[in-house]
């Protein structure tokens, strides 16, 4: 059964997905929004986790609105932790959901279809919605990548980071933990915690503590926003490139490209290192095999040995490509120009097809590293509005370098 056409329809309703409903419904546009609310940060996340980003980059949306982590924290009258937990992470996204999106419809959306110059969404129980636009902020739950040595291994036995909610499950356990970022360092911690017997795995020599960036941090007033501004994506300088997602889309691709392997390499907050203190952590090491013994797991580590262990954790990050959503149709994943499975943004986030646009992760490639932080929702939420409000008939904008691209 179909419902009317609706203006806007938001895929997934994480920080990006409500930031743009909140936008677009405070211009007075129709917007419907899809998905179970901060279920990647509910679902997919530890428990007791916390959050490396900075308070000020933490904000859902607007950072100088009305729904920021401050108001949540006078609305709930108690004072959030610094850095901030999970738990209070999630708390701040379902009351912003509450306050600017509170009929989020939680069915998933199994198909997007293009359908007579608009949209044709499929819902989980059968029932079809057509729209005019659709704006996809899906997350990156299905990017979640592994060592090529484990793909074959049961989810018993090895399992992505973004796999749990909960640790205790492996209490008693031996358990290795491969990765060198905030994920692997911290899943490290946290395992130790729940009582499991862990050793964490670096491929590179070292584990780069961001010490120096905590005390330049830790620097207030006008000297603090000339190191870091609000974004607090990247190290002293390139931050504050990637801070102008617009400057990022007109630099040169291959300039683009080097300052984001320098931006987004792994690092971990140096308030963790305490916590470290009864985990093993084995660098300049990495799987060279993994053989099924019994109920158990022999690993090759290439200059680290062997192990036999009960469970691998890969906190081995993820690869876009928004062919691995499963949600769009074949039929329009072929319109979409790509480049390494990311798709070529234009003007408001849209993508090769009018009336189609990607936030977050997947806009990334276009718009610079903070579109996989929360920081970026404020830029995209207001790009995307203006892209409804003001470039309805327009054809999509592409920034010098994309272009090119998206006529091959």
């Amino acid at each position: 059964m179909s419902t009317g056409r609706e203006s806007v329809a938001v895929v997934g309703a994480g920080p990006y997905g409500l930031a743009v409903a909140a936008e677009l419904r405070g211009h007075g546009v129709q917007v419907r929004v899809f998905g179970r609310v901060m279920s990647f940060w509910r679902e997919h996340m530890p428990a007791g986790m916390f959050l490396r980003s900075s308070w000020a980059a933490s904000h859902i949306g607007h950072p100088r609105g009305p729904l920021t982590l401050s108001a949540f924290e006078s609305h709930r009258a108690i004072a959030l932790r610094r850095p901030i937990p999970l738990a209070d992470f999630v708390a701040y996204g379902e009351w912003f959901q509450r306050q600017a999106v509170n009929d989020v419809d939680e069915r998933q959306v199994v198909a997007i279809s293009p359908a007579a110059g608009a949209f044709q969404l499929l819902l989980s129980d059968g029932e079809r919605v057509a729209a005019d636009r659709v704006v996809v902020a899906a997350g990156i739950a299905s990017f979640a990548t592994r060592p090529k040595q484990v793909w074959c291994l049961p989810r018993e036995l090895v399992s992505h980071s973004s796999d749990h909610a909960d640790f205790t499950q492996l209490k008693g356990r031996t358990v290795l933990v491969v990765g060198a970022g905030q994920s692997a360092i911290e899943s490290g911690a946290l395992l130790s915690e729940a009582g499991a017997d862990v050793e964490v795995v670096v491929r590179a020599a070292r584990v780069r503590w961001l010490h120096r960036s905590q005390r330049l941090h830790a620097y207030s007033g006008v000297f603090r926003s000339l190191l870091y501004p609000r974004t607090d994506v990247g190290p002293v300088g390139l931050s504050l490139i990637l801070a102008q997602p617009a400057l990022w889309a007109r630099l040169p691709v291959a300039l683009r490209e080097r300052i984001a392997r320098r931006a987004i390499r792994p690092a971990v907050a140096s308030w963790l290192s305490e916590r470290m203190r009864w985990v093993r952590l084995t660098t300049a090491a990495e799987i060279l095999a993994v053989e099924r013994v019994g109920p158990r797991l022999r690993v090759s580590l290439k200059g680290g040995g062997v192990r036999l262990v009960d469970h691998i954790i890969c906190a081995t990050g993820y690869r876009l490509d928004i062919a691995r959503y499963g949600f769009l149709s074949p039929e329009l994943l072929a319109m979409i120009a790509r480049r390494d499975g990311a798709p070529l943004l234009g003007s408001g986030f849209e993508s090769s097809v009018p009336g189609l646009h990607f936030v977050g992760a997947p806009g990334a490639w276009t718009f610079g590293p903070i579109m996989r932080f929360v920081s970026g929702s404020s830029f995209a939420a207001a790009s995307v509005a203006g892209a409804v409000l003001h470039t309805t008939t327009a054809p999509v904008r592409w920034p010098r370098g994309v272009a090119a691209l998206v006529e091959k």
